[in-house]
């Protein structure tokens, strides 16, 4: 076959598993599993054929036209290179990986038929975006995937959570999906076409009039969809699905679309440097923010959601400084990592028997009851935090290197206002990741919580999984920033002596820190059940509780607890620590500012429907009826009335002709 067909049957057989996967699932549940994962492994192996092939060599291009669009043509059109190449191994790595695990996270879900069927269809719609050289082709696929999203975390709708949660997910990224459709349409009229390859060539004859326009309605969507300051209030919430598939939508789906859709895209974002001075403030904020987010988090899988939003950030940050060789080569060593950390948490959760037992106060004892998630676990952690030589050192040192490059001038391609914003709120952000990344180890295994029942050994669709997974966390890096600009740009992704000082130095400062004041914490500090009011420092019952629920303390049984005094986030953030679990109250910000000014105006449009537009339809509605029942009232079916009326109107007549007559 050649690499054309073999690309095309990439995102094809998946599609085809969902579907068949969906017509079966009820008449012949035996067929589910297969046909959730062997279309998806053979997708894989026909991905890792498709980069064989490639080898970061010419770029895969072909298309053909359909049916004609009018004067800007809709092709479906294929595009591969190294980018593509490599981003569509990782996609179905980890969707092989998913699927592989849930078959036994979800194996007496009774919806795991659609579950799995959707998870397929997500990852086709994934490779369709990856591979696409059509900017509408590639929407296709991208609009799919918020479908997806919608359908997956909402997948246990009998909770009020995640039917909100599938809802805001929905909605959020459809209020960046506005301004990016019409920055395709833009785009698209002033290049001519919706082709990539077109449009960067118009790019490069300085074909576009209104590049900082343009570039700025895309970004709305890419801020929607890969959950970047100010659209990423989302993504946290998102946790009430089932774990799986915030492994799947956090590693290789969904939020990785927007920084691919960037690099693809990157010489018209260069051609604007106020769309790159603002892509660089965006991902300055969304790192910052987002590790003292998830510093203060509770909830394992909410930690890790905002940890996601924060490595995005790195990701835009490199783009920002003009490198979509170090944002995609982080691209792919984050989605490695991240979806073992997230399926460890699925094994923690998993053990315990219920999802309520994400929260890291409630856990103890779980280093010798499931070792793989423990050891796997840490590798993965180790790697965010990027220690050497775990993989996201090499990756993350790519993005602060080539951030030095810009601030030191080795580069003109991104504004030096960009390399210090990316450069300075790295280096922040590599301190307090390392804090989150310690402090969750602690917490999850190290922790004293009370000893959740124990459901017996996982199945070993969930362990192995893991432990291939913690294979590229671990030496991904070491090998890749030697390999990978041969099928990038050639920008060299070694890392630069100073950043990876500097970097590896604040990192471990912020694990040594954490630990120190878990430490201290630990020492002076226990757990008090509400009602032992005589031994709280406090003395008030009432006031234990209020704190409690303010800061959303879990239950353990029928006992609720006070916020853990022996977590460090609490007093490595002191004020902070409140607006920091709360998200720093944006959906509060956003309901005051959206939310209640779109339900005061509909509701004024009610009462304008109901009491002025109805009121002249029903006064329309009445003449009419008025004069009828008048008429109504004359049909007396007496003949001799008939006989006079009609006399009078004769007389009535007469007398008016003459008039006519005399005026003549």
């Amino acid at each position: 076959m050649t690499t054309t067909t073999l690309a095309v049957l990439v995102p094809l057989l998946p599609f085809l598993g969902a579907l068949a996967g969906l017509l079966l699932g009820r008449t012949a549940p035996g067929f589910v599993r297969p046909l959730a994962v062997l279309p998806t492994l053979a997708s894989l192996a026909l991905a890792a054929t498709v980069a064989w092939r490639q080898s970061g060599g010419q770029a895969v291009d072909a298309a053909t036209e359909l049916t004609p669009t009018g004067s800007v043509p809709v092709e479906l059109a294929l595009y591969v290179d190294g980018f593509a190449a490599l981003t569509a191994v990782l996609v179905t790595v980890v969707a092989a990986c998913v699927q592989i695990y849930s078959t036994g996270y979800l194996r007496d879900d009774p919806r795991y038929p659609s579950y799995a069927a959707l998870v397929s269809l997500f990852t086709s719609a994934m490779l369709l975006v990856v591979y696409s050289g059509d900017l509408m082709v590639l929407l296709v696929g991208w609009e799919v995937m918020g479908i997806c999203s919608y359908f997956l975390v909402g997948h246990y709708w009998e909770t009020p959570e995640a039917r909100a949660a599938s809802l805001k997910a929905f909605l959020v990224t459809k209020l960046g999906d506005v301004p990016f459709l019409i920055g395709l349409f833009a785009l698209a009229t002033d290049a001519g076409s919706f082709r990539v390859t077109r449009i960067l060539g118009a790019v490069a004859d300085g074909g576009i009039e209104h590049p900082t326009l343009i570039c700025l309605l895309l970004l709305a969507g890419v801020a929607g969809k890969s959950a970047q300051f100010p659209l990423h209030t989302w993504l946290p919430d998102a946790m009430a699905g089932p774990t799986p598939v915030s492994a799947l939508i956090h590693a290789a789906t969904m939020v990785a679309a927007g920084v691919y859709f960037v690099a693809r895209l990157l010489p018209l974002f260069e051609a604007s440097q106020a769309a790159m001075t603002v892509l660089a403030v965006m991902a300055a904020v969304t790192m910052t923010g987002s590790a003292l987010a998830a510093l203060a988090q509770d909830d394992i899988k909410r930690v890790l959601a905002y940890s996601t939003i924060g490595q995005l950030g790195y990701m835009t940050g490199a783009l920002a400084v003009a490198d979509r060789g170090a944002a995609v080569f982080h691209l792919l060593s984050h989605g490695a990592f991240k979806a073992l950390l997230f399926l460890a948490a699925g094994v923690i959760i998993h053990a315990a028997g219920t999802n309520s037992l994400a929260a890291m106060s409630r856990m103890g004892h779980l280093r010798d009851r499931v070792p793989d998630a423990y050891w796997t676990m840490t590798v993965a952690l180790l790697a965010l935090a990027a220690i050497p030589p775990f993989s996201g050192f090499f990756s993350k040192e790519a993005v602060l290197g080539v951030a030095e490059h810009v601030v030191t001038g080795h580069t003109e391609h991104a504004p030096a206002a960009a390399g210090w914003i990316v450069l300075l709120a790295g280096l922040v952000t590599a301190l307090l990741t390392a804090a989150y990344a310690t402090r969750l180890w602690l917490l999850a295994f190290r922790g004293e919580g009370p000893e959740a029942p124990d459901h017996g050994r996982q199945p070993l669709t969930m362990t192995a999984v893991l432990w291939v997974l913690a294979v590229p966390s671990l030496a991904l890096g070491g090998f890749a920033f030697r390999v990978l600009p041969d099928w990038f740009d050639g920008h060299d992704l070694t890392p630069t002596l100073t950043t990876s000082v500097l970097g590896t130095g604040v990192a471990l400062v912020g694990g040594i820190v954490t630990y120190a004041t878990w430490r201290h914490t630990t020492a002076h500090a226990a757990r008090v059940p509400l009602g032992a009011v005589a031994a709280h420092p406090e003395g008030d019952a009432g006031l234990v509780e209020a704190e409690a629920i303010a800061s959303h303390a879990p239950a353990y049984g029928d006992i609720a607890y006070a916020p853990d005094p022996s977590d460090p986030g609490r007093l490595l953030l002191g004020p902070l620590h409140r607006p920091a679990a709360a998200g720093f109250h944006l959906d509060a910000v956003y309901t005051a500012l959206f939310v209640r000014p779109v339900r005061a105006g509909a509701n004024l449009v009610r009462f304008l429907d109901r009491e002025v537009v109805e009121t002249y339809v029903r006064g329309a509605g009445a003449l009419p009826r008025w004069l009828g029942a008048a008429v109504r009232r004359a049909q007396t079916g007496n003949v001799q009335t008939y006989v006079s009326a009609l006399l009078a109107g004769t007389v009535v007549l007469a007398v008016a002709a003459v008039l006519v007559a005399t005026g003549a």
